[in-house]
């Protein structure tokens, strides 16, 4: 179980921490936050990047870094934590790939990631059988006992 919080810890650090790059790029150039023009955004309803770099920042950013911090310190509910920046993250993908209408290698790779990040949490939290994970447990067991 060490194993997975440390490596759900990295990656949401990871995750973290260039997301508080991206989202400052955005915010403080957001008509051409490292180098991508906002040509890029004519499918989408921001004029500019100001305000994804924005969300961006905030929670992608501060969100895995304090998820991360949570997990560093074993905060008893992290997972929960853990599994809403994870899925925020995944969200984040495809609601980019979808106003950009186009698909490059990071939104992959990233997409991976969060999916990865909401396993790991998973993990956790059917190991500390927290709700939901208990009742699951619970009726899984129930079953098995009927047979």
């Amino acid at each position: 179980m060490k194993t997975v919080r440390r490596l759900l810890l990295v990656l949401q650090g990871f995750v973290g921490i260039g997301a508080l790059a991206g989202g400052l790029a955005a915010i403080t150039n957001p008509n051409a936050p490292m180098g991508v023009t906002t040509e890029a955004l004519k499918n989408s309803p921001f004029s500019n990047f100001l305000i994804p770099g924005i969300i961006l920042f905030t929670i992608i950013g501060i969100g895995n870094i304090i998820s991360a911090i949570t997990l560093w310190y074993d905060f008893r509910f992290q997972c929960y934590i853990s599994c809403v920046f994870s899925w925020a993250l995944v969200i984040w993908i495809i609601v980019q790939c979808i106003m950009l209408q186009e698909i490059v290698y990071l939104h992959v790779i990233f997409f991976i990631i969060g999916l990865v990040e909401v396993v790991l949490s998973a993990v956790i939290l059917f190991n500390q059988r927290l709700f939901p994970a208990g009742l699951i447990i619970s009726f899984a067991e129930k079953l098995r006992m009927q047979r």
